[in-house]
């Protein structure tokens, strides 16, 4: 069974940091795109990064560029979302998730999600 657990998340002075961990299980992961997406209440899920398994491509959303970095660990199918400068518009549930192609809205797996809540 295929199972994606994020955590690290919680609440966060506005221009703090946390750092979010997945974990993946049950399948190999080689070769798949990891990544994490956010949703806010009243707003559609979000992309936030993404990157490959060899790290030769990173990507992330325009609203996180330069606050948000995304690594991974391969030899623990983990990837981190490192959050710095958090501002309240961040604060939303982060949802890791797993794909053997693109990170979009239809990747083929999904975490339960971690909360961030950033107060101002």
């Amino acid at each position: 069974q295929v199972q994606l657990v994020e955590s690290g998340g919680g609440l966060v002075q506005a221009g703090g940091s946390l750092k979010l961990s997945c974990t993946a299980s049950g399948r190999t992961f080689v070769n798949y795109v990891m990544g994490w997406f956010r949703h806010a209440p009243g707003k559609e899920r979000e992309f936030v990064a993404a990157r490959t398994w060899s790290g030769s491509s990173t990507r992330y959303a325009d609203s996180v560029k330069g606050r948000f970095t995304i690594s991974r660990d391969n030899a623990k199918n983990t990837i981190y979302l490192q959050m710095n400068s958090l501002k309240p518009e961040d604060t939303a549930v982060y949802y890791c998730a797993a794909d053997p192609k693109y990170i979009t809205s239809t990747a083929a797996y999904w975490g339960q999600g971690t909360q961030v809540t950033v107060s101002s």
